[in-house]
């Protein structure tokens, strides 16, 4: 554990060096504030059910904007050498590179809190789905960043790194939401693509409601990447 936490401080660090990062703080925090100027108004509802629901969204090309360089740099600059015959094992490398990059978007979400204090001084608003919400954000942001840190071990060039995550995760997203509305498509399996589905997956924290099937839902995403990624990276050290 010591060592996956100094490779995650190492990692958030190093996320602050780099110019992406300044430019994805700057339009999460661009994009969650108009999305709650236009959601918030004098006969709406103190919430940030709008806006949570709009940040879901914007995640599916942050995250991956995130996520592209946490090993493809490594892999790159040839720094992965060191990490791989440091007394250290793959599994704490990768854990270590997740942590670091669920650091940096924890603070991402810090705009999200200065709204929900707007709401208080302008409304009344109800903290259960507030709270529930972010909840879900950080799962959904875990989720994609497990998937992101699986594409950065698969390979060395950062912009293709994105392009696999964006991929993957418009699979769990757009795809899984469009597929089961076509009509060849049975209500067994409709009920399978829906539960695939992220954004449905989030709508019941977005509601208030906390369900445990929709954390092991989360949950197991984020372990079958990052296994994923941890047997690629077993992989590369036996070449």
């Amino acid at each position: 554990m010591p060592h996956t936490c100094t490779i995650a401080k190492r990692e958030l660090t190093s996320l602050f060096y780099s110019p992406i990062a300044y430019v994805v703080m700057g339009l999460f925090a661009v994009g969650t504030t108009m999305i709650f100027m236009m959601s918030f108004g004098p006969s709406q509802p103190a919430s940030l059910r709008q806006t949570l629901g709009g940040v879901i969204w914007l995640l599916i090309f942050l995250a991956p904007a995130i996520s592209m360089r946490l090993l493809a740099e490594e892999i790159r600059s040839g720094t992965i050498e060191t990490l791989m015959t440091a007394p250290i094992s793959d599994t704490q490398v990768i854990l270590g590179k997740w942590f670091g990059a669920m650091a940096f978007y924890a603070l991402l979400l810090l705009p999200l809190v200065i709204l929900a204090a707007v709401l208080e001084i302008k409304g009344d608003p109800d903290y259960g789905p507030i709270f529930t919400g972010l909840v879900g954000l950080l799962l959904v942001g875990g989720f994609y960043l497990a998937i992101g840190t699986f594409a950065s071990a698969v390979t060395q060039n950062q912009i293709i790194a994105f392009l696999i995550t964006l991929f993957i995760i418009c699979f769990f997203t757009l795809v899984m939401f469009f597929l089961p509305q076509a009509g060849f498509i049975g209500n067994r399996l409709r009920s399978v693509l829906y539960y695939l589905n992220v954004n449905s997956q989030f709508e019941d924290f977005n509601k208030g409601l906390l369900s445990l099937t929709n954390a092991v839902y989360f949950l197991s995403g984020i372990a079958l990447f990052l296994f994923l990624a941890v047997k690629l990276l077993e992989s590369k050290r036996w070449r």
